[in-house]
């Protein structure tokens, strides 16, 4: 196994604090090496994962966080993949660590988001698929939440009441998280009574933008060893892989499919290709998770992140939330956290601060939405441009 420990993880709180990113990202770096019991000076290497709308320093995430620590040498890289940017900055520490290059790698990603839906930069690019997304379809994000949902309804029968379902679902576990944006639970009656963002989606079925900051302190065993820390959390597999050819679903930003007349598609598209390279490297399954934490933009796009880890067949997600077994207490709690739902998108911190609730649960220290007995976890998001993002963690 090419296991790495996680010594440490660190947060700052989700909300809206009128602060630079990089204040964010300070304080979850310096929470992950109090919580891994090392100094600054530890560390090895910084990769941090870029917060593109942040202004230039924003661009050298890495760098920014290092010299706002102080500088002492470290080697630092900076990764950007939109919402997997944060897998790519723990798959690149890892590989470091594996390689030898370092034995302790400082992982840090935050944001300061813009209000609204998120939006390309100006200026006229045309060939560029996000602007042209939004300038030749006027696809902002909702829409194309709204397209899957549709299609949902369509395909499996879904309804909008099965959608509230799961952000009710996420907001009595985001209640009992003190890192979490919004800390209060809802009523199915709630959400059906919020206003409509892009039929059938509604405000509460859709996740908001929002600040935030997350780290984690990673080693080799055998460091982890020497620190006194024999058994930690350890980080089994990393998915970074991209679509495979071709793609018969739309898949944000680009605006058509490819077309499968002189090739067949893929057995298995590429949300579920993300979770099952994970799979195959961690040596385990579905079966073995003990929870896990997906991209919930909307409340409908969970239910399509079953399915594609595993939990269950096409078309089935809705049943799982109907019958509790995602929720707090179910088999296979899913975004214990309280998921997106409850702390909006911090976009470069969010596949690491998963990671961080992977950790807290393994660990047995998750407080009142502890998962009783967590032995394996997964988290699953994607980034714009074809970037897959999982990582398996186990203890």
């Amino acid at each position: 196994m090419n296991d790495i420990a996680v010594l440490g993880a660190g947060m700052h709180p989700w909300g809206k604090w009128g602060r630079s990113f990089v204040s964010y990202g300070t304080a979850a770096a310096r929470a992950a090496l109090a919580d891994a019991g090392l100094d600054w000076s530890d560390v090895a290497s910084v990769v941090g994962a870029d917060t593109v709308r942040g202004g230039y320093p924003g661009y050298v995430a890495g760098a920014t966080f290092a010299q706002a620590l102080g500088w002492q040498g470290a080697r630092v890289t900076s990764v950007y993949a939109a919402c997997a940017s944060g897998a790519q900055a723990i798959g690149t520490a890892r590989a470091q660590i594996l390689a030898g290059l370092a034995d302790v790698v400082l992982v840090v990603g935050a944001d300061a988001a813009p209000k609204g839906f998120f939006a390309p930069a100006g200026g006229d690019r045309p060939d560029d698929p996000d602007w042209l997304r939004f300038r030749v379809l006027g696809a902002t994000n909702p829409a194309y939440f709204a397209l899957y949902a549709r299609r949902r309804m369509a395909l499996y029968g879904d309804t909008p009441e099965d959608f509230a379902l799961v952000k009710v679902k996420n907001a009595a576990a985001g209640a009992l998280n003190p890192l979490a944006r919004y800390r209060k639970a809802v009523s199915a009656a709630e959400v059906a009574a919020s206003a409509v963002v892009a039929d059938p989606l509604r405000l509460l079925d859709i996740c908001a933008t929002s600040d935030g900051g997350a780290a984690l302190v990673l080693s080799s065993m055998e460091f982890a060893r020497r620190h006194g820390t024999p058994d930690p959390v350890r980080i089994r597999a990393v998915s970074t892989v991209t679509p495979t050819y071709p793609r018969t679903v739309l898949d944000l930003p680009d605006i058509a499919t490819d077309s499968a007349v002189a090739v067949s598609p893929a057995p298995h598209g590429f949300r579920a290709s993300i979770a099952r390279t994970a799979y195959e490297e961690a040596g385990l399954g579905p079966e073995d998770l003990s929870l896990a934490e997906v991209y919930d933009l909307s409340t409908a796009l969970e239910l399509e992140w079953y399915e594609d880890i595993g939990l269950c067949g096409a078309g089935e997600g809705a049943k799982l939330v109907r019958d509790g077994v995602t929720a707090l207490g179910g088999r296979v709690p899913v975004n214990a956290s309280g998921g997106l739902a409850s702390f909006g998108e911090a976009v470069p911190a969010q596949a690491i601060a998963q990671v961080c609730e992977l950790t807290w649960q393994l660990r047995g220290a998750a407080g009142d939405r502890q998962v009783p007995g967590a032995r394996a976890g997964i988290t699953a998001n994607q980034g714009l441009f074809g970037h897959g993002s999982a990582v398996v963690a186990v203890r």
